[in-house]
């Protein structure tokens, strides 16, 4: 980790407002991912308001994981309101400007639903163990009380820490420039336009990063090896196909989101491109969020079978 020195008072200018610079790199390409991204954050918003809606409404989709699903969904439509509505009109209008208190608000909302998805991708795992491994005792571990807890939990737990962390961030001194290389305000970009000692703000990313990404990806991976083993066992080959379908969406989900958000986060500074976080941040912010309902719904059987219900009303 680099820690910057902190330049004379005479030098340091309060600064009111930042530039996202977003693509402002691809000047000709500005209304294509105008229309590229406007499209993909439509698709989110229907399809995970579908999944929402269809785990609420359906009798047959009242069980602990579909509870954890539309949980997850209307996280997802959360987490990506927080940065796609800006993008998209920084990209419609060319006017890159944020103010510093807007800046510091997305920032705070990417973070708290960020640590949120991370905490409940890992109780997902969790209720997939239970329900895989210990069949018998699920009615009774994951009952509605317990899956109430844990959601309530997995939304709240990182809410103060998150809070605190940016509030840390942007009681820094800012001078000199004001663009942000980045679609959005995240640590690392605005960390770079800090003036003064950033060293105690590195460390606190660092520790955040491992406890709400790092914790939780290799509890999840733990989880699901513990699963695997459990799956090879089964004596009929229907049972482990039928166990491999349900937990392989959720592992897909697990390595594309934790991996994305783990190298962009944890990796030295020295090896930090700006290209490269922002084509990684696509991937967690967006992306995954965007095929989420696809790997829920094409290979989940009760998921396809209430959407027929629901287009067929």
């Amino acid at each position: 980790m680099q820690h910057q020195e902190k330049p004379p008072e005479d030098n340091l200018t309060e600064l009111m407002e930042f530039v996202l610079l977003g693509f402002a790199d691809m000047p000709h390409l500005q209304r294509f991912l105008f229309g590229l991204f406007l499209i993909i954050y439509i698709i989110i918003l229907m399809s995970n308001g579908t999944i929402f809606l269809i785990t609420k409404m359906d009798p047959a989709l009242q069980s602990p994981m579909y509870f954890f699903l539309s949980n997850f969904s209307f996280l997802e439509i959360c987490y990506v309101s927080a940065t796609l509505p800006k993008m998209l009109m920084n990209l419609g209008t060319q006017r890159r400007r944020i103010p510093l208190v807007a800046c510091a608000t997305q920032m705070c909302f990417v973070l708290i639903f960020g640590g949120a998805e991370c905490l409940l991708l890992a109780v997902m795992a969790y209720d997939r163990y239970v329900a895989i491994c210990k069949p018998l005792h699920y009615p009774l571990v994951m009952n509605h009380r317990v899956c109430i807890q844990l959601v309530t939990g997995s939304w709240n737990i990182g809410i103060p820490i998150m809070i605190g962390q940016t509030y840390e961030i942007f009681s820094l001194p800012f001078c000199g420039s004001n663009q942000i290389n980045h679609f959005f305000c995240d640590i690392p970009p605005v960390l770079k336009l800090a003036c003064g000692d950033t060293f105690a703000n590195e460390t606190l990313l660092y520790t955040v990063a491992v406890l709400f990404g790092m914790v939780p990806f290799l509890l999840t991976l733990g989880t699901y090896s513990k699963i695997i083993s459990i799956i090879l066992k089964l004596p009929s080959a229907t049972s482990r196909a039928k166990a491999f379908s349900t937990c392989s969406s959720h592992l897909m989900v697990v390595v594309l989101f934790f991996g994305s958000a783990i190298i962009t986060y944890l990796r030295p500074n020295t090896r930090h491109s700006e290209r490269t976080d922002k084509v990684l941040s696509l991937f967690y912010t967006i992306l995954t969020p965007m095929f989420n309902p696809m790997i829920y719904s094409l290979r989940n059987k009760d998921v396809i079978m209430a959407l027929r219900k629901l287009l067929c009303k």
